[in-house]
């Protein structure tokens, strides 16, 4: 679903694991890491779309989380312009997304990132909550950065916020 801004409605998924590491996976072929996100389709609900991404990209069933929020509003990144497909109507030109947090409930050994017919994933891992803010793809950085910045007291109450700053070159923020 495209709004008549350009934006498509999407779900983002942050699955932690209960040391508060975050799941996170490489994109088939590609040496390009994110979060597990996709399309909300038109007949589905936020949640609805949150389950079912969850299942073609991680293989794991709602049983296997517990959903512990999800973000106050949705957050928007634009595409860079030689991503945007002008031949499709209506056009594209970024998404905006509703971000869930989730822990696992289940042992990882429960992934399997084919379960789609075209998997997205090829290779995940468990990394430091802070880590994809330095790997993300650039024009994502900022809707990363104002998600983890949200969850972070709900994984880490009694840890204050770490100072991010941006960083000169291709590798984004340190905190």
């Amino acid at each position: 679903m495209i709004d008549t801004e350009g934006y498509r409605a999407n779900v983002g998924i942050i699955l932690c694991h209960q040391d508060g590491r975050v799941f996170w996976a490489r994109r088939i072929g590609q040496d390009a890491w994110q979060f597990p996100q996709g399309g909300i389709q038109e007949h589905e609900t936020r949640e609805q779309a949150l389950f079912r991404e969850l299942k073609e990209e991680t293989g794991l069933q709602e049983e296997d989380v517990e959903v512990i929020s999800c973000t106050r509003e949705w957050l928007r990144y634009r595409l860079p312009k030689k991503l945007v497909r002008h031949d499709s109507l209506p056009v594209c030109i970024g998404q905006k997304q509703v971000w869930y947090l989730l822990r696992m409930r289940s042992e990882g050994k429960k992934v399997c990132l084919n379960q789609s017919e075209k998997p997205e994933f090829d290779s995940w891992c468990w990394v430091d909550y802070w880590k994809p803010l330095r790997e993300v793809v650039s024009f994502k950085r900022n809707v990363y950065m104002q998600v983890l910045k949200e969850f972070h007291p709900l994984l880490f109450p009694d840890e204050a916020l770490p100072e991010l700053r941006r960083r000169r070159g291709p590798h984004g923020f340190r905190r």
